[in-house]
């Protein structure tokens, strides 16, 4: 069985949070599942801009966003949801007690399991059966809070995501040719050396973006030059200066301006957090630094 990490420390006395690596099967489509105990109120988790697209299905409270883009006025509710990827935080938490789990997919594994275009989810937050078909939700959520554990949870999932995924038209090769470059170069690389490198006009590599990403080659290397970033202070750096020339910005100023739109904080705000909080991070650095619970503190920082 694929190794499980339990991280129960991020919940403490109020629950349980558990991950799992996707298994061999579904790699490079599904990155992880991760599940949720809630004993009461979870405080609220600052979520960063990641490369993923995540399918979130819960039962008991119902997730609380408070924060995020375009958001004004009261929180919106959430029993389950798809979010794509985003370009801006989103601050979210629990009221009450439940359970809830979360798929992480790769947008080319969103793209071939939710079998639309991905630019209809970007920056955005929708409901599952909206996409899934009338009904879906509510099958799947049953089936989950009736297992009796966890490991059972992740052998219907297991299941489900197979099923959707071999239904699914797979990736062209061009565009996972592309993405793989981008990840293995941490977004380091730009439009004209993508158009270079595969031979493709940037209208034909764009459009194959708003399909299967979502959003255009450049803002996904932002992201991506981002928790490359977040990755190198959370072992520590000098300076901010040498983390921006470390980062791949042009800049300690270009740096700063990318942490304020991407996160809402300061590179030192949030190198601060990442160092406290990277000990208990494993796997891909997009999934390590995905999302923080934050403390008062540091909301008001």
């Amino acid at each position: 069985m694929t190794k499980q990490h339990v991280a129960a420390s991020e919940l403490g006395d109020q629950g349980e949070s558990i991950d799992r690596v996707a298994p061999g099967w579904l790699r490079g489509q599904v990155l992880r599942y991760r599940g949720y105990r809630m004993a009461g109120p979870r405080p609220p988790r600052l979520s960063l801009p990641s490369a993923t697209v995540t399918l979130l299905l819960g039962w008991g409270d119902p997730l609380h966003i408070t924060d995020g883009p375009g958001r004004a006025g009261p929180s919106s509710v959430w029993p389950a949801m798809i979010a794509g990827i985003q370009t801006a935080p989103v601050l979210a938490g629990y009221l009450g007690p439940g359970h809830a789990v979360e798929i992480d997919f790769t947008p080319l594994g969103a793209h071939r399991c939710m079998g639309l275009p991905l630019h209809h989810l970007a920056r955005a937050v929708v409901e599952p059966d909206q996409v899934l078909g009338t009904g879906w939700t509510t099958r799947v959520t049953e089936r989950l809070a009736a297992a009796p554990n966890w490991p059972r949870r992740w052998a219907i999932l297991d299941s489900l995501l197979t099923r959707q995924l071999a239904a699914g038209p797979p990736a062209s090769p061009l565009i996972t040719e592309i993405w793989n470059l981008l990840c293995a170069r941490d977004g380091g690389v730009t439009l004209r050396e993508l158009t270079h490198t595969t031979g493709r006009g940037s209208r034909r590599i764009q459009g194959l973006f708003r399909e299967h990403i979502g959003i255009p080659p450049q803002t996904v290397s932002r992201i991506l030059r981002f928790h490359r970033t977040l990755a190198l202070a959370s072992s520590g750096c000098p300076s901010l200066a040498l983390l921006a020339a470390l980062g791949g910005y042009h800049d300690q100023a270009h740096m700063s301006r990318e942490f304020r739109a991407l996160s809402g904080h300061t590179p030192q705000q949030l190198c601060g957090i990442v160092q406290k909080e990277s000990d208990s991070r494993r796997g891909d650095q997009t999934q390590r630094f995905s999302d923080f619970f934050l403390r008062e503190r540091e909301r008001g920082g």
